[in-house]
């Protein structure tokens, strides 16, 4: 009785953790265009020393006991230097960060964009690789120190082989770059039910590399 009792207690509490989003997203999710003309006017911002620090005060605190309601999803590399909502000038509730080492994609990470964009309706994700990236030296080096940074530079890898494929000098920018691109292709080659609800319901994904120098976001198209 009591393990019947637990299991009902937990499909309840994952299904009011799923309506958190479902109850706000039908009608209140921006547009994959009008989330990116919002991560652009952040990172404006951001670069200007002209922060606003939106959604940061005790209202906002409140407002997300209800649930969240974030408008980007934003996988981007784990790398303390690249915070998106500090880049991006933005608050509590906004961005569904997913972030790694080197923005790999994988199982979880694929899971994870599944839930934000299925349940909570966004329709922007943005894909975003950084300038001297240390996963992406790491598999420049050749240097693997231990099984694990090696699945990292393995998951890297090929994005070094597409520039040495279509002639592309070998160096940190450029492989960061195709690395992002690796992400999206593998993403959008998945036989999903993410693929299939991102054709149906409009969401875009876009690629986006960040300069540590300036605080410049580049949208790569």
């Amino acid at each position: 009785m009591k393990k019947i009792l637990l299991s009902a207690m937990l499909v309840f509490s994952l299904l009011i953790t799923a309506n958190t989003c479902l109850a706000n997203h039908n009608s209140e999710n921006l547009s994959a265009e009008e989330a990116l003309e919002k991560l652009i006017k952040g990172n404006e911002r951001f670069v200007k020393l002209e922060q606003k620090h939106p959604d940061e005060d005790k209202k906002r605190r409140k407002e997300m006991l209800k649930g969240q309601h974030p408008f980007v999803i934003i996988l981007s590399c784990s790398d303390s230097r690249v915070p998106p909502e500090l880049i991006f000038d933005q608050g509590l509730g906004d961005i569904f960060e997913i972030r790694n080492a080197g923005n790999v994609l994988d199982d979880h990470v694929i899971g994870s964009i599944e839930y934000a964009v299925m349940h909570c309706g966004v329709k922007l994700i943005v894909v975003m690789g950084h300038q001297d990236c240390g996963a992406i030296a790491a598999t420049l080096s050749g240097i693997s120190e231990t099984k694990y940074i090696k699945s990292l530079e393995d998951s890297i890898q090929p994005a070094v082989d597409d520039c040495k494929k279509k002639g592309v000098e070998v160096n940190s920018d450029n492989v960061v770059k195709a690395h992002v691109m690796q992400d999206i292709n593998e993403l959008l080659a998945q036989d999903t039910e993410l693929v299939k609800y991102m054709k149906e319901h409009n969401v875009q994904i876009v690629p986006a590399y960040y300069h540590l120098d300036t605080g410049k976001v580049d949208f790569l198209k």
